[in-house]
C-alpha cells in the first residue's frame, strides 16, 4: 500500500488551509491525498450545542468531508482524494494516521498582525509523537493564490546543527528542495564564547576563528549531500546566535522550514526541544518537524 500525504480536517480555515497545501505536496510527490476526520464521542447535547443547524455531529462531521473532498478533486483532478473518518482521542488518532503517511499535514491558527502560529496542545502532542514528519501550516488569509510550497524561487530553509547531524533530516530538506525546484537554505547557529556573558570585552579575533570553524563544520557536514544531489543551489549561512531566531528570520523568505526533533521514548516530557518549540510557534513558512535518533 502506497504511502499517503494525510491532513487533519475538522472544519475549521486552519485545516483548510492545511488540506489545501497537503493536496499541492501529494501532487509533487505523486501520492495519494488522505483526509482524515476525527469525531470524538461527546455526550449528544453538548455535541449539538456547538452545532448551527439541526444536523448531528457526525452528519456536520461527514459533510465537511465531503465537501472538502469534492472541492480538492475539482481543483485538481490528478490527486487521488481519499477520505477516512475516524472515531476516537483526537490526538492518538492523529498519531496513529501518522504511521502509514509519508508525512501529515495539520493547520495552525496565525497570530493576529505578527508571523506565526498558535499552536495548540494537540498539535504539539502529534508533533512530539508521531513517527513521521508532521507539517504544521498556518491559516492564510486567501489560500486559493500561488501557493508557498510550489513557489520555485522561495527557498526551503534546514536548521542543522552539526554536533548531531542526521541523514534522515537532512534528505528531507534537500528532496524538498528537489520536489519544488528550490535552493535549500541551511541555517547553524553557534553560541558565542561564554565570556561574553559576564561583561567581558569582546575578542574580535576569537569570534571570527571561531567563525570560520563553524562554518567549515556545516560545510563539512553538507559535502556528500551536495555530491548526491548536485543540482540543488545549497546556501550555507553559519551565524553566531541562538539557532532559533535565525530559523525564525529565515522563514519569512521561505517555502518550508525544516527542523528535527530527537526521537525520545520516555512516556513523559514534551519530546521537542526547545529550537524546535520555538521555531514552531514564531516562523511565518509551514514547518516540516522530521522526528530522528
Amino acid at each position: 500500500m502506497p504511502r499517503t500525504v494525510t491532513v487533519g480536517l475538522d472544519g475549521s480555515p486552519e485545516s483548510h488551509a492545511a488540506a489545501d497545501w497537503a493536496a499541492r505536496e501529494a501532487k509533487l510527490r505523486g501520492l495519494p491525498l488522505r483526509l482524515v476526520n476525527v469525531w470524538e464521542l461527546a455526550p449528544e447535547p453538548i455535541a449539538q450545542a456547538l452545532l448551527p443547524g439541526p444536523e448531528t455531529h457526525q452528519q456536520w462531521s461527514e459533510r465537511i468531508l465531503r465537501e472538502a473532498a469534492d472541492g480538492l478533486r475539482a481543483a485538481d483532478p490528478d490527486v487521488d482524494v481519499l477520505v477516512e473518518q475516524v472515531t476516537g482521542r483526537l490526538p492518538e488518532v492523529l498519531i496513529d494516521a501518522a504511521k502509514d503517511a509519508e508525512l501529515l499535514v495539520l493547520g495552525s491558527r496565525g497570530l493576529s498582525g505578527v508571523g506565526g502560529f498558535v499552536v495548540g496542545s494537540v498539535g504539539l502532542a502529534v508533533v512530539a509523537h508521531a513517527e513521521r514528519p508532521v507539517v504544521l501550516v498556518r491559516a492564510a488569509e486567501d489560500t486559493s493564490g500561488t501557493d508557498s510550497a510550489v513557489q520555485p524561487s522561495r527557498p526551503v530553509v534546514l536548521g542543522l546543527d552539526t554536533r548531531s547531524p542526521d541523514d534522515t533530516l537532512i534528505g528531507f530538506a534537500f528532496e524538498a528542495a528537489v520536489l519544488r525546484g528550490a535552493s535549500l537554505r541551511v541555517v547553524h547557529g553557534w553560541n558565542e564564547p561564554p565570556y561574553i556573558a559576564y561583561g567581558m570585552p569582546l575578542d574580535l579575533e576569537l569570534n571570527a576563528q571561531l567563525g570560520v570553524e563553524e562554518a567549515a563544520a556545516v560545510s563539512e557536514v553538507l559535502r556528500p549531500w551536495r555530491q548526491k544531489f548536485p543540482t540543488v543551489d545549497v546556501i550555507e549561512d553559519s551565524l553566531s546566535g541562538k539557532a532559533a531566531h535565525h530559523l525564525v528570520d529565515a522563514s519569512a523568505a521561505a517555502s518550508l522550514v525544516v527542523i528535527g526533533r530527537r526521537i525520545r521514548r520516555s512516556p513523559v516530557g514534551s519530546h521537542i526541544g526547545p529550537v524546535t518549540h520555538a521555531v514552531l510557534h514564531h516562523a511565518a513558512a509551514p514547518v516540516a518537524v522530521v522526528p530522528h535518533d
